[in-house]
């Protein structure tokens, strides 16, 4: 099972190409996987004889363990499905046994094992366990001993003080906790958790229901924002945006698009794909802001690459806009359309989604007039967007006349971004986007 990104720990294998027996191209469509994120058809890199498959459709593997052999034409022994069903999850290889040219043979018991050399197409092993992440989340940093250590005792490293530099825990810290005789439960604090399923289905006996089961994607979702809400500190700004000028350009744009000789335009452009400019372009000018909180510093970026959020069935996608400060909107406009096209057949791969300095979620075409939206982590800043309505406003002369009106609310980590940044940014984005002819085109 291959790595498919540092945050990737395990794959649904969702169907095979080939069965026992068949022969393999290097190169050729081998299996299809299934992560939290992105659907994706894994090659074979060898060329033989599949021999054995280890882990059927339908199962979960955790990245690196072998889910089939490949033999060479001359040595490949067939496994029966049954027994190939009977061994879903093996146990991690130190090696990709697609790497195999000849069949595995079976080592007597005792023997001593070979050492073998890295494999070109994964130079890193994958270890076996993992033990935590080497940064905690107040920012200090925990030695590999010492986070195997801590796991092994049941020990949260957070409540260990390290005797290290910066409070680096070392693995005498862990020692010393288990030796004083501190209690687990002291060390370990209590999850803050909801209701079990029990509990909860407890309440609603008699009553018709169907149970769905978590699927990736919405387990990783419910995590990812739970996390969100409990350990980043949001607060919100909220501003109404005039949009007559920008439904004016837009409409001028699309009407000088050129055309194919079918008649079909160049580009569309959507109030989105003006949107995406503006807020790239405002990233710019409040630079301070276009950053992410890294645990015990901050990362500020010259470019602004921008999350755009994307609904599919089952969950959501947020896809990068590179350098979108750069980008004239007709680029915007088509990459979107191909970003969000792709995001719906889960396609995309691990770079156009991973990494970027803000997002945007636009709910406003679904008549959603405003909104607060979580912060996705390490971001610092997400935009929601609302939908635009009529609105009486008075003019510089005294008057009154009806205007265009959108409503936006900027959530705001406040390690990295104060109230006087945000409100900058917000100012900044509206000016954009009330005067989109010199600041956008």
């Amino acid at each position: 099972m291959p790595q498919l990104g540092e945050t990737v720990a395990e794959g649904k294998i969702t169907i095979w190409f080939k069965s026992i027996g068949d022969p393999v191209t290097p190169g050729e469509n081998l299996f299809e996987i299934e992560t939290d994120k992105v659907s994706m058809e894994i090659q074979a890199i060898a060329g033989g004889v599949l021999a054995e498959i280890r882990v059927p459709a339908g199962d979960v593997a955790s990245v690196g363990t072998v889910v089939a052999i490949i033999s060479d034409a001359a040595g490949a022994k067939t496994v029966s499905a049954p027994a190939a069903a009977a061994a879903p999850r093996a146990a991690p290889a130190r090696i990709p046994a697609a790497r195999a040219t000849a069949p595995v043979p079976e080592r007597p018991p005792g023997a001593k094992s070979r050492p073998v050399a890295l494999d070109p197409f994964f130079e890193v092993r994958t270890p076996e366990r993992n033990y935590g992440s080497a940064r905690l989340a107040d920012g200090t940093t925990a030695t590999p001993l010492a986070r195997r250590l801590a796991a092994e005792a049941g020990l949260d490293l957070s409540r260990i003080s390290g005797s290290g530099p910066h409070g680096r825990t070392f693995a005498r810290d862990v020692a010393g906790a288990i030796g004083s005789g501190t209690s687990k439960a002291a060390l370990v604090p209590a999850p803050a958790v909801g209701a079990s399923a029990e509990q909860v289905k407890a309440l609603y006996r008699g009553t018709p229901y169907e149970e769905i089961p978590l699927d990736g994607m919405r387990r990783i979702i419910a995590q990812r924002l739970t996390l969100a809400k409990q350990t980043v500190p949001h607060f919100y700004l909220t501003a109404d945006v005039e949009i007559d000028q920008l439904i004016k350009l837009r409409e001028e744009a699309n009407a000088a698009a050129p055309r194919d000789k079918d008649a079909k335009p160049a580009f569309k452009l959507s109030v989105n794909d003006i949107v995406i400019k503006a807020w790239a372009a405002a990233l710019q000018r409040v630079p301070i802001a276009n950053a992410v909180w890294a645990g015990d510093r901050i990362l500020r970026f010259r470019h602004s690459d921008i999350g755009v959020a994307v609904a599919i069935e089952g969950g959501l996608f947020t896809p990068l806009i590179r350098k979108a400060e750069t980008k004239t909107l007709a680029a915007i406009s088509t990459e979107m359309q191909d970003l969000a096209a792709r995001a719906r057949t889960r396609r995309l791969k691990l770079h156009e989604y991973e990494g970027g300095s803000s997002a945007i979620s636009n709910l406003g075409m679904y008549g959603i007039r405003e909104f607060s939206a979580i912060i996705n982590p390490p971001h610092a800043t997400i935009l929601a967007v609302g939908a635009t309505r009529r609105r009486v406003v008075e003019k510089e002369d005294g008057g009154v006349a009806f205007a265009n009106v959108m409503t936006v609310t900027l959530s705001c980590d406040h390690r990295v971004v104060d109230g006087a940044v945000g409100a900058e940014l917000i100012a900044a984005f509206r000016g954009l986007i009330e005067n989109p002819g010199t600041a956008l085109v």
